[in-house]
């Protein structure tokens, strides 16, 4: 496997993926636990208004502080995707949990820079729960430096997985060998699972299926704490990964894992 190149976050684009998960913050609050329209997407997923006008507000700030730059969105499709700086926006990861009234959601916010994403947000606003991490910078919560925990094997490990089902039926066998070797096993949570690999609570997430909105911001968040993040054959992720993540926080792990998910 080949490393893309890597290049270290300017600050300010830290600073202003903070002002958009302030922008988005207050639009979900205002939705969360209200009476709201769920709307079905052509794939069968959920939508609300909520969805679409965080999305709006992030991309309104784009728009005036960085025109140039491309943009990835998933509700509002995506534009100037050649750019050398790239905006990944998921309003709301975890729109099922949103309309449950489940806190467990986030959004995410992601900068790749040449098809390789160099800085991730993970906010949780209604629980006020921040995860920032950039190349060059370091992961934090809410400010305060966090770091993957050590986690030698499998056998030691918590592993996640948003639901089983989201997996075809070959790929269901592997999370199950994933499952079965694991000490604990934790299902739903969407991003805020790979935040909790970040935070040193989680050790695995095996995922396939993902849309490049739902794992741009993960993986600079978990490897900026210490963890590793790449698809399922252990290429790092880029703009044009197949969808398949495996997230560990221990590269002892990660590598146990790939072994048989490849053997």
């Amino acid at each position: 496997m080949t490393a893309p190149m890597t290049h270290a976050c300017p600050v300010d684009l830290i600073e202003l993926a903070r002002r958009l998960a302030d922008a988005s913050g207050p639009v979900i609050r205002s939705y969360f636990r209200q009476p709201i329209q769920v709307d079905g997407k052509a794939d069968a997923s959920p939508v609300t208004a909520a969805d679409r006008e965080a999305e709006q507000a992030i991309r309104a700030i784009l728009a005036e502080t960085r025109p140039n730059d491309g943009i990835i969105g998933e509700e509002f499709g995506n534009t100037n995707t050649e750019a050398e700086y790239v905006w990944v926006i998921d309003p709301i990861d975890g729109t099922k949990s949103f309309i449950s009234g489940r806190p467990i959601f986030g959004t995410l916010i992601a900068l790749v820079r040449d098809g390789t994403p160099i800085l991730g947000v993970i906010d949780q606003p209604v629980n006020g729960e921040r995860w920032v991490g950039a190349t060059g910078s370091g992961a934090e919560f809410n400010g305060t430096p966090v770091n993957a925990r050590a986690c030698p094997s499998l056998a030691h490990a918590i592993a996640g997985t948003t639901a089983a089902d989201l997996f075809s039926p070959g790929q269901g066998e592997r999370w199950r060998k994933v499952a079965e070797g694991a000490k604990h096993v934790v299902y739903g949570g969407d991003c805020y699972t790979y935040a909790q690999i970040a935070s040193g609570f989680v050790d695995v997430v095996l995922e396939a299926g993902l849309q490049t909105y739902d794992y741009c911001a993960l993986a600079p968040v978990v490897e900026a704490a210490g963890g590793i993040v790449t698809d399922w054959e252990g290429n790092p992720l880029t703009l044009s990964s197949d969808g398949t993540i495996l997230a560990c926080g221990d590269a002892r792990t990660h590598a146990e894992i790939l072994a048989f998910l490849n053997g």
